[in-house]
Parts: structure tokens; sequence; C-alpha cells
């Protein structure tokens, strides 16, 4: 039913001229499933407190909650037309009322943590783009099917809303910035291993993707206390996110998982200074894929040690610093980083390798990330000990990759596997740090153990297969002459 409801809101959007793309598509999608899901839960903490005698006090006054404006019913339980407004009352009221009313609750909240502060960073930055209110209203009725109380219905609109985001990322343009492969995701966090006591975090968060698989991994694993389950809600999930879209969608998506306020702040990273960075300030895990191919300005810049333009490096020193002795990090980044000449990569390599241990490198093929045409590597490392050992794997699923063969959880099986042991096979290699070079500190070591793609072939074999030709010649000559 869920994905029937889906569809129907995507093929009104279509209708509408204010969404061209996806992105639209997903964006549009996210404030009003925002609104509907803000309602239930008003619902249930009204019911909950009704329960012990109590009086709730509504987050939102009466003439904004959906009951009122989205969907006023009648006593049937049915929409009232007669008071539903449709049509261009209906946007007027979205554009010019609902949404600065909304904006507002960032400066009431008392902090970034609470949900009034995340109601007023989404609608205070976010526009509303469906110019049709007949199509609006559309939107609204399907939306008002969907139910966000029990488990099992967050699940299945997660699941939902997850492919939605895979289809955006999909549909090109900037949309693949917020979609990671949920399969090299989840070996991230396979290899990391967080735990319910430890803090994980994502300062280039996009959709929210490592923060939601790594709830699903813990919740998934913890003993399920009372006190268990506030930590989790709380305690355990941090990140960061620039763009307006993609702070809405990380937003949903992790509410959608369970998270009711999440701990998402609507910032570039990039903008705060490392040297400010303070034990308080850092995390025991980051799981990140940082967005690489941009130019920082100069003054941005200057908040880092090694100055460079490359967005993808800043990020990664931002990385080091905000983790916590024996911390982990597994961070996906170009494989040009491995082996550029420039002094800030060379700088950054010695520096990675000196202050933390990189014990693993996970070489991805092409095509991994659809439509975004680079070749990638994941960087496994624990902070406070320099790297004595690397350990390589180059996967290498057997296939080309695409749309129509993306990754999976069994490509990465074997991967997950060894890393523990690090042993050498055809695909994996060990590199003692003790030999590299030092004036380049040049990662992109060449397999070792990779078997020849044509191995040579024995004298008796040649032999054996000249002969085969030649008898086969004989019996074409004989064949013609039998002819004449």
């Amino acid at each position: 039913m869920f994905e029937q409801t889906f569809r129907n809101m995507d093929d009104i959007l279509w209708k509408d001229s204010g969404a061209d793309s996806e992105l639209d598509y997903v964006g549009q999608t996210s404030w009003v499933l925002f609104l509907r899901y803000l309602d239930e839960l008003e619902k249930v903490k009204a019911d909950e407190a009704g329960l012990k005698g109590k009086e709730y006090q509504f987050i939102l006054a009466e003439e904004f909650r959906w009951s009122n404006w989205a969907m006023p019913k009648g006593a049937d339980g049915k929409l009232d037309h007669q008071k539903a407004m449709t049509g261009p009352d209906l946007v007027d009221f979205v554009d010019k009322k609902l949404f600065p009313y909304l904006g507002e609750f960032k400066k009431k909240a008392e902090n970034a943590r609470t949900i009034e502060y995340k109601i007023g960073e989404i609608f205070s930055e976010l526009k509303n783009k469906i110019q049709s209110g007949y199509n609006l209203r559309g939107i609204l009725d399907y939306a008002d099917d969907l139910k966000f109380r029990s488990t099992k219905d967050k699940h299945e609109l997660s699941s939902l809303y997850e492919t939605r985001i895979k289809n955006m990322g999909n549909a090109g343009r900037n949309g693949g910035q917020y979609y990671t492969p949920r399969p090299l995701i989840r070996a991230m966090i396979e290899v990391t291993d967080p735990k319910i006591d430890e803090k994980i975090y994502d300062g280039a968060a996009g959709s929210c993707g490592f923060l939601c698989e790594s709830y699903d991994y813990i919740i998934n694993r913890m003993d399920k206390t009372t006190e268990n389950l506030r930590i989790l809600q709380d305690e355990t999930f941090y990140g960061k996110e620039k763009k307006n879209l993609a702070y809405i969608i990380g937003i949903m998506n992790m509410i959608l998982h369970g998270i009711e306020a999440p701990n998402l702040i609507h910032i570039n990273t990039l903008t705060e200074n490392i040297r400010d960075i303070q034990e308080k300030d850092r995390y025991q895990v980051i799981l990140t894929n940082p967005p690489f191919g941009g130019k920082e300005r100069k003054e941005v810049q200057q908040n880092f040690d090694i100055k460079t333009g490359e967005t993808a490096f800043l990020f990664l020193q931002h990385f080091i610093k905000s983790l916590k002795a024996n911390g982990r990090a597994a961070i996906v980044i170009k494989n040009t980083f491995l082996s550029n000449t420039d002094n800030a990569s060379v700088s950054l390599r010695k520096h990675l390798l000196a202050s933390c241990d990189l014990h693993t490198i996970l070489d991805m093929p092409g095509g991994t990330f659809q439509g975004a045409g680079v070749k990638t590597v994941v960087l496994f490392f624990k902070k406070g000990e320099s790297t004595k050992k690397i350990w390589y794997y180059q996967l290498d699923p057997g296939r080309n990759m695409g749309k129509t063969n993306p990754l999976n959880d069994d490509d990465l099986k074997e991967f997950v596997k060894l890393q523990p042991i690090k042993p050498e096979t055809e695909k994996s290699w060990n590199f003692r740090v003790a030999d590299i070079n030092e004036d380049t500190f040049d990662l992109s070591v060449k397999n070792p153990n990779k078997p020849d793609d044509a191995p040579l072939r024995s004298p008796k074999e040649i032999l054996k297969e000249m002969e085969a030709l030649d008898a086969q010649t004989n019996a074409i000559l004989k064949s013609i002459k039998e002819l004449l």
C-alpha cells in the first residue's frame, strides 16, 4: 500500500510545473511526510500524557496542525470539503503562513538537538515548489494514508524512502552526492563494529545512510534495555550537512529509522577550525563518504594545517582531528589520494600514517558509484598509533558494474570475512610501511599476487596445438580435392 502511495504522489508531482526532477520529488514529499509524521508523534504523546492524567503541550499551534490545515475531517472520519483548502488558497496558506510560522521555531528552540529546532531548520531554508494547489491537495490526501505508529509501518516506509534516495542518485545531476551504495556502507560498518556506548559521527552526512545503517546494526545486536534505547536515541548518532535538500532528506531518513530528534546540524563542516576541536568534540567511530572534486576557498583552507582546495582532503583532516584516541574510522575517498604528487597530498598521507594505524585499504572497482565516473578506495584506520603494515584488498565482483548490475552484499562478503586475519590471496596483500618511498609516501601499491592475465604455455602445449591445426588444414584440403 505504501509503495503505491509514493508512486501516486510522484505521478502528481510529475504533472506539476514546480517540480521537475527526482531531487524535487524527494524534497517536496519529504516536507509533507515530515509534517504527517509530526502529527502522528504529537497524537501519540498526547495519548500517553492523557493515560498519566496529564495534559500534553502541543508543539504546533492549533491552526498549523495537520488535522486543521491539511486534513480537516468530519464526524464520519472523511475529509470535510467545506473546511479543506484547495487550489490557490492552499498554496497561499502554505507559502505565506505555514512555512514562515514553522521557520520561526529555529529562533524559539532551546537548542539544536530538539525537534523544535529541526522544524525551524527545515522550514526556514526549504521552499514549497508545488505550484498547483489542486496537486498539493492530492499529495496531502495520499500522505494522510501513511501511518507512522507501528515499528512495522516505519520499517516499510524507511525501506521505500531509501529506494527513493537511491533513485534520486541514479537520476544524475547532483543527486548522486546523497547516495553511497548501502552494501558498501554495511561492509564498512561491519569492519568498524560500532557499539551502543560509542558516539558515531558523519560530518558529510548527506541522506544519513551511514547513521541509519549504523542504527540498524547496533539495535539488532544490543540489549534492548530502556537505558540503552535512550542512549541510542539521544547520545549515539551525530552528523553535519551543508546542503538544504540533503539536510531535510537526512532528517526524514533518520526519523523513519526510528530516531525521533536526530543530532544532525545544518552547517558547512569545513568552516570549523580544526584547531578548536577539543576532546569533548571527538567521537569513537567515524563513518563517511565526503564529497570529492570540490574546490574550497582560501578562507576555508585557513582552518586546516595542510592547505589544499580539494574538499575531500580537508574533510580527511577534520575526521582525523575529530577521532578520539583508539577511535576507528572508515572513509571513502578518491583513489588518487594514494598517489597524488602535490605537496598537500604527500603531507596528508604522511600525517595519516604517523598519527593513525591505517590497517586496511579496500580498493573499489569502477562503477561502484553510479554516474560518478571515479575510482575510489576505503581507508580503515585507528587513531593513536602510527601505521606499520597495511592490508590491501582489491574488490573484483567479476562483472562490469552499473545501474543494472549494482554492488551487492555478496560482493563484499569475502572482504569482510578476511579483513580480521588479513591474509595474502590473489586479491589481497600486505605492505610494510618501512618500505615506503619517503619522498612521495606513495600508497598506490600494485597487487603482487595477481596472476598474469595470459600465462605462458609450455612448448609441449604449443606443439600439441600446432599438430591439431595441421590436422584441421589437411582435412580442409582433402575436402577441396574431393570436390574437384
